[in-house]
C-alpha cells in the first residue's frame, strides 16, 4: 500500500473513494483502530467505497467547485482537510499516479492548515521544488512521494494568497530526472478551507 508521510512523520494509508471522479482520499493511520461516525454537520455523509483498514470512514463535509472538504476520525484522532486534484499535469505523456494538494488540520499532533502535496511519483533526492502563485514563489521540500513548504512559517501566508488566487503550480523533479509541473485550480478553495475550520475549530 502506498503511503503519504506528513511533516510530523505520520503515515497516511491510501483509501478508495468515488466522489465525482475523485480517485482516492488520504486518511490518517492514527484513526485506523477506530470506527468513525458522521460529524454533526448535516451535510456530512460517508464517501462512497471509503473503507480503509481498521474500519475508519471518511465523510464529505462539502464540495466547492474544484475543492472538497472532508473529515475522518473522531476526538483526538479527528482530521479535517481540503483536497483538490491538479487540473493540468506536464509533461502530459509522463505516466504517474494521481496527484493531490490538501490542507490538513489534525488534533492528534496540533497541526493546523498544513500544506501538503501527494506527487504521484518519487521525487529526486536532494533537489527542492517550487510553488508559484501569481508573482510569488515558495520553496518546496520533497520526501518520497510527498512535498511540503520548505519553510512551514510561510503556510499561513500561502493560505491567504490561495484564497484570492485563480491557480497555483508546483514544479518538482522526479527520481528519474523528469521535470514535472502540476497546476491546481483555486476555484472553491476559500469556501472549502472555511468548512474545514468549522468542522475542526
Amino acid at each position: 500500500m502506498k503511503t503519504f508521510v506528513s511533516r510530523q512523520g505520520l503515515v497516511w494509508p491510501r483509501m478508495a473513494a468515488a466522489w465525482a471522479g475523485l480517485a482516492l482520499c488520504m486518511v490518517a493511520s492514527g484513526a485506523e483502530a477506530q470506527a468513525n461516525r458522521p460529524a454533526a454537520a448535516p451535510a456530512n455523509r460517508p464517501a462512497a467505497n471509503a473503507a480503509p483498514a481498521g474500519g475508519a470512514q471518511t465523510f464529505l463535509i462539502g464540495t466547492f467547485n474544484d475543492w472538497r472538504a472532508l473529515t475522518t476520525g473522531k476526538d483526538k484522532q479527528k482530521m479535517c482537510y481540503a483536497l483538490s486534484e491538479p487540473k493540468e499535469r506536464l509533461p502530459k505523456a509522463l505516466k504517474r499516479d494521481p496527484g493531490y494538494l490538501f490542507i490538513s488540520t489534525r488534533a492528534a499532533d496540533g497541526a493546523r492548515n498544513e500544506v501538503a502535496f501527494k506527487l504521484g511519483f518519487a521525487a529526486k533526492n536532494g533537489q527542492d521544488g517550487t510553488l508559484t502563485i501569481g508573482t510569488a514563489t515558495f520553496a518546496l521540500i520533497a520526501s518520497g512521494e510527498s512535498a511540503f513548504l520548505k519553510n512551514p512559517a510561510q503556510e499561513a501566508q500561502l493560505i491567504e494568497q490561495m484564497k484570492r488566487a485563480q491557480n497555483i503550480s508546483i514544479k518538482v523533479a522526479s527520481a528519474r530526472g523528469n521535470e514535472t509541473t502540476d497546476r491546481y485550480s483555486m476555484n472553491g478553495f476559500a469556501r472549502a478551507i472555511e468548512a474545514v475550520a468549522k468542522e475542526c475549530p
